[in-house]
């Protein structure tokens, strides 16, 4: 186990959980916010878990999920946009519940983390499958094609994962007026994928033959 991952992981980790806090908890204007803390106990916990495994089994790919530089200059407005979109997502979650906008049916939130923990499981899936999964859009040294379990599905697991997450996460607070904001979030993947996939046929070996083979990039039958 490598000290400085380690505290490359801690720090990210801690990172997460005192942004996230201060976006929700200070526009709540309170420490009630139980949808909040629901929340932060189904995305940190998992998270923990998973860092704990990557750490103990495979470093590498913890190294590659931690690195955030992206190198593609056309990538930057799209991590850009989706920054100010979880920003401004966050933030209307706690002024929804502060001031109370629109209150959602009970079981609106419960439905939404059954859907954030499947999310979950098919992101740990795909982390288990692809040991090529960097955060950056890159061409690795001897990389190949995944092409069998969920790649055998559709190009894109990963992102069909995070659609289920973050699509979910405002619903889990309350927050009808987050969800609309967060629909930012397919049209930046669709944007993120296009670019990802001109990257792969151009300089990964027998991407065209792999995208002939498996049709869809994020959901099957659809797209």
């Amino acid at each position: 186990m490598g000290r400085k991952l380690f505290i490359q992981a801690l720090v990210k980790y801690l990172s997460g959980v005192l942004l996230l806090s201060l976006l929700l908890f200070i526009p709540a204007g309170t420490l009630s916010y139980k949808n909040a803390w629901l929340l932060m106990g189904l995305l940190f916990f998992p998270m923990l878990i998973a860092g704990i495994v990557l750490m103990l089994k495979n470093p590498e790919l913890l190294r590659k999920r931690l690195n955030s530089k992206e190198k593609q200059a056309k990538q930057k407005s799209v991590i850009l946009l989706g920054s100010l979109m979880f920003i401004c997502g966050f933030v209307v979650a706690g002024l929804d519940y502060r001031f109370q906008w629109l209150i959602q049916p009970k079981w609106i939130p419960i439905a939404a983390s059954v859907i954030f923990l499947f999310g979950y499981l098919l992101y740990a899936k795909v982390l288990h499958e692809n040991t090529y999964l960097s955060r950056t859009i890159e061409i690795q040294e001897d990389q190949k094609i995944i092409d069998t379990g969920l790649y055998g599905i559709v190009r894109h697991p990963m992102y069909s994962s995070t659609l289920l997450l973050f699509l979910s996460m405002p619903l889990i607070l309350g927050s009808f007026f987050s969800f609309l904001i967060f629909l930012i979030y397919p049209v930046i993947t669709v944007k993120r994928i296009r670019n990802e996939e001109q990257v792969l046929e151009e300089g990964l070996a027998g991407y065209a033959e792999y995208k002939k083979r498996v049709k869809y990039r994020l959901v099957p039958f659809v797209w």
